[in-house]
C-alpha cells in the first residue's frame, strides 16, 4: 500500500530546508536574477543542509541512503524559495547519483566521500545537445573505445555551474547506448565555450560545451563495462523537475492568492470575482494532483519498480502545469503582473524552462 506519512527524519528535513528557503533563498530572489549572479554564501549554507551527503551510505562517509520520496519533498521546498539557487546547490547530484548508483567499487571510493566535505563541491552533468532532434537516447554526442581509452566528440547546452566544476559527466552515445563519462576539469579536448543568455533562471550560470577528441581513461566511464541504466537515472531526473515545478508553482500561486485578498477594486478584494476565485481554484487543484503523481512515482522507484514511463509522463504534465500557474498569477495581478517589482514575472519565465531542461536536475 502506498504511504506518504513522512518519517521523522523526513519531516525533520522538509522544516529545515523549508526554513533555508524562506530565510535565505526568498529575500535574495528579486536581486539575483537582476544580477545574473548568486548571492555570496547562498549555496554554502545550504550545503549545510547536508542533503547530498543524506543520500550517501556511512561507509562512504555520509549518513544515509539514497530515496527518491525524500529528494523530492526538499527539491520541491528549496524550488519554492528559488529554482536557480536550488539547481546550483542539487548540481552535484548529477554526479554523485550516477556514481552511488552504478559506478564501480573503486568510483564510490574515490568519488563519493567527496561530497560529503564540509564545503561546497561543485560537480555537474552534460546531457542536452544544441539540436532540434534532440532525444536523449540516440545522442549525437559519441564515445568510441579505442585502444583502452574513450574519446568524446560532441557539443553539449545548458550545463549548469560548467565553469567551476572538478567533472562534469558527459552523456555520450556507446554503441547506440546512452552512457556517462566522468570527465576532470582541465582536460585536453573539454571546452567551456560561453554562459548561455537565458530567458529565465537568470541566476544560475549554464554554459555551452564542446568536447573535441577528449581522451579518457576506460575508468571514466561509470560503471565501468556494464555501464549504467540511463533509463532509470533519466526517471530520478525527471521526478526532479516536477518537483521543483511543483515548488514553483506553489510559490507563485501564494502570491497570487495574497495579492487577490490585499487588492481592491470596485469596493471588494478581487479575490471575490468569479473570474479569479474559479481560476485560484484550478490552479490549486493542478498542484496538489501534480505534487501526488510526483510522489506516487517516487514511491514506485524506491520500491525497485521500472517507472520510467511514470516519470516521463509527471515531467511533461508538471511542466504544463507550472507554465498554466505561473501565467494565471501574473493575470492575477494584471498589469502589475508584467513589472518585474513582482516576482511573478520572473516565475513565470522561469516556469517555461522545465520543458526544455532536460536532465539538469536529479534526485
Amino acid at each position: 500500500m502506498i504511504s506518504f506519512d513522512f518519517t521523522e527524519e523526513q519531516q525533520m528535513l522538509v522544516d529545515s530546508v523549508r526554513r533555508y528557503a524562506e530565510r535565505e533563498m526568498r529575500k535574495s530572489i528579486h536581486d539575483m536574477d537582476e544580477a545574473r549572479q548568486l548571492p555570496d554564501g547562498l549555496i554554502d549554507k545550504g550545503w549545510e543542509l547536508g542533503l547530498i551527503p543524506s543520500s550517501i551510505p556511512e561507509e562512504y562517509d555520509g549518513f544515509g541512503e539514497h530515496s527518491a520520496i525524500t529528494g523530492v519533498l526538499y527539491a520541491e521546498e528549496l524550488a519554492w524559495g528559488d529554482v536557480s539557487a536550488t539547481l546550483a546547490l542539487l548540481a552535484p547530484n548529477l554526479v554523485s547519483i550516477p556514481v552511488l548508483e552504478y559506478g564501480t567499487a573503486e568510483q564510490k571510493e574515490s568519488l563519493l566521500p567527496k561530497f560529503c566535505d564540509d564545503e561546497f563541491f561543485c560537480a555537474t552533468s552534460a546531457l542536452v545537445e544544441p539540436s532540434i532532434t534532440f532525444d536523449p537516447y540516440n545522442l549525437k554526442t559519441k564515445a568510441i573505445n579505442e585502444d583502452g581509452h574513450y574519446i568524446l566528440n560532441g557539443n553539449k547546452v545548458y550545463v549548469p555551474l560548467a565553469d567551476t566544476a572538478n567533472y562534469v559527466l558527459v552523456y555520450a552515445n556507446e554503441d547506440g547506448k546512452t552512457q556517462g563519462f566522468l570527465v576532470e576539469k582541465d582536460t585536453t579536448g573539454l571546452q567551456i565555450v560561453a554562459r548561455e543568455h537565458n530567458m529565465g533562471l537568470g541566476a544560475l550560470p549554464t554554459y555551452k560545451v564542446n568536447l573535441e577528441n577528449c581522451k579518457l581513461p576506460a575508468t571514466a566511464k561509470i560503471g565501468g563495462e556494464e555501464g549504467l541504466n540511463f533509463e532509470r537515472l533519466h526517471a530520478y531526473s525527471n521526478v526532479a523537475l516536477a518537483a521543483m515545478a511543483v515548488g514553483q508553482a506553489k510559490a507563485s500561486y501564494e502570491y497570487a492568492v495574497e495579492y487577490a485578498k490585499d487588492r481592491q477594486a470596485f469596493g471588494e478584494a478581487i479575490a471575490q470575482r468569479q473570474s479569479i476565485a474559479f481560476m485560484l481554484a484550478d490552479m490549486a487543484t493542478e498542484i496538489d494532483g501534480t505534487r501526488l503523481m510526483v510522489w506516487e512515482t517516487a514511491w514506485k522507484l524506491d520500491q525497485g519498480e521500472n517507472a520510467s514511463q511514470e516519470a516521463t509522463l509527471v515531467r511533461r504534465y508538471a511542466s504544463d502545469m507550472v507554465l498554466t500557474v505561473t501565467d494565471g498569477s501574473v493575470q492575477t495581478l494584471g498589469g502589475h503582473g508584467y513589472i518585474r517589482d513582482h516576482p511573478v514575472e520572473m516565475w513565470l519565465r522561469n516556469g517555461r524552462g522545465f520543458a526544455i531542461f532536460d536532465g539538469i536536475a536529479i534526485v
